[in-house]
């Protein structure tokens, strides 16, 4: 009692067939398959680059723009600090100039024909001066 199975539909297949050979028209679809392929490996490469290369542009420019900030908020600090401290410089020069202008009314009030002293106090009224000038022209360079 046996019983042989066939397949409906199919025939089948012989056992003895042999590999085909390879043909020039399948190694030119294996090279064109592979130039493809490295190509768009290539190409996939570039993009990847350009992307790096806008990212660390990005990334630059907001480091850039932060340390500008930075250098710019510590110079108005200095200019700040120069223009106090040339303003009180300025302050205490007025008050030596209005003293040595009193001490010159008193001093030249007071004078006798015998002592010169009033050429001495317009002298260093006139430093006084001068120094105070020099004072003011620094100070509006800096503004």
């Amino acid at each position: 009692m046996s019983m042989q199975i066939e397949s409906a539909g199919q025939p089948s297949a012989p056992r003895n067939v042999k590999p085909r050979k390879p043909t020039k028209k399948t190694y030119l679809i294996l090279a064109l398959v592979w130039a493809v392929l490295v190509g768009s490996g290539a190409w996939g490469a570039k993009l990847y680059i350009d992307h790096l290369k806008r990212q660390l542009k990005e990334e630059l420019a907001v480091q850039t723009n932060e340390q500008l900030t930075a250098v710019q908020e510590q110079y108005q600090k200095q200019i700040a600090e120069l223009k106090d401290n040339m303003t009180g410089e300025m302050a205490k020069l007025q008050t030596k100039v209005d003293a040595v202008n009193e001490l010159l009314a008193f001093t030249k009030d007071s004078a006798s024909s015998k002592t010169d002293n009033s050429n001495q106090l317009y002298t260093q009224l006139a430093e006084v001066k001068k120094k105070l000038e020099d004072l003011k022209k620094q100070l509006d360079a800096l503004q």
